[in-house]
């Protein structure tokens, strides 16, 4: 795909056609006028340092894996701008609803997008977790070579039409021949976003899947308790994963977004509505005790990515059933 198609697509990357800004470039809404296909464009920044390597790298990662919880690139593009400077960009496959970010940290955002983190319920936040937990361990243990993510948070994470969860941006992604032997030291520092990225990884530890393990674990903390963990709540040794890990099992109704403290309210009443808030508090009890296990210092007791999409599925089999019971109830 040229650099003139892209262009016109998101007339002439316009300001008003930008969806978001990431580490190494801009994400753009494209509009092709051939088919009216929507696309989303990401644009490098080739000023900044390594962002060629991430375009290599992202390349390289999304070139040889699939799953319905990636996301999707159509092309990429290496090419000269009109003015004869490089131009390099990814097009993917555009996520209608943006990304889980903006969904639980909407603040300065349009009313419309407020209005939507409120309607992001409990049963909606388990299945965005599961997707995302399906996806790390397709790329921990069924691509042809193991892929680490590196760089895990709600940013990352854009939802389709249906809130399908798509993991995306693979500019930090490692391979397996590219993870230092298990006596080396990395010589690539911090991987990541400061919060999300594995406390070994500041030691200069290597990479690994018990990192992105740890990222996991600090955004489903995140989804459930709608803190940054770089909010300014935690300091000294508070932190999202020691607020959680204080809170279990009986006061973590204390710590919980309100919004869903708010949907469990509405369902007051009686004891049918009562085993409805019994079950959404076990399952609110679940994720967050799944996501401290996931994200503990020591990284050879972090929970397995397969053992937490088997809990998880579990645990959103538990409140399926108390909705449909409820719901069925309800209308006889």
């Amino acid at each position: 795909m040229s650099y003139e198609m892209l262009l016109k697509a998101t007339d002439g990357f316009s300001p008003t056609y930008l969806i978001g800004v990431g580490s190494f470039g801009s994400v753009y809404k494209g509009i092709f006028d051939q088919d009216g296909a929507i696309v989303a464009v990401k644009v490098l920044n080739l000023q900044h340092q390594g962002a060629c390597k991430s375009f290599m790298s992202e390349c390289k990662a999304l070139r040889n894996i699939r799953h319905r919880n990636l996301v999707k690139v159509i092309t990429s593009c290496s090419s000269i701008d009109f003015q004869g400077n490089d131009f390099k960009a990814i097009v993917y496959e555009f996520m209608a609803n943006g990304s889980l970010e903006k969904w639980l940290h909407p603040a300065e955002e349009s009313e419309e997008e407020q209005n939507k983190s409120q309607s992001l319920t409990i049963l909606q936040r388990i299945s965005i977790a599961i997707d995302v937990a399906y996806a790390v361990e397709y790329l921990h243990q069924h691509c042809q070579e193991l892929v680490l993510h590196c760089d895990l948070k709600p940013s990352n994470i854009l939802l389709d039409n249906d809130m399908t969860a798509h993991i995306g941006d693979f500019g930090l992604a490692r391979f397996h021949l590219e993870v230092p032997h298990p006596n080396q030291s990395s010589s690539i520092g911090v991987k990541g976003t400061v919060g999300y990225a594995a406390p070994e990884y500041g030691l200069g530890n290597k990479v690994s899947t018990n990192g992105n393990v740890y990222s996991y674990g600090i955004l489903l903390l995140e989804m459930v308790i709608r803190k940054k963990p770089t909010d300014a709540m935690f300091e000294g040794d508070l932190n999202l994963h020691s607020l959680s890990r204080m809170a279990l099992p009986d006061r973590v109704m204390d710590i919980v977004d309100p919004m869903l403290i708010n949907e469990e309210m509405a369902a007051t009443g009686d004891r049918l509505r009562q085993a409805l808030n019994n079950s959404r508090e076990e399952c609110l009890i679940s994720m967050v005790r799944i996501g401290v296990a996931c994200s503990v210092e020591s990284l050879q007791d972090r929970m397995n990515i397969s053992r937490v999409v088997h809990e998880l599925q579990s645990v959103r089999k538990i409140l399926f059933q108390a909705t449909t019971g409820f719901n069925m109830q309800r209308r006889q």
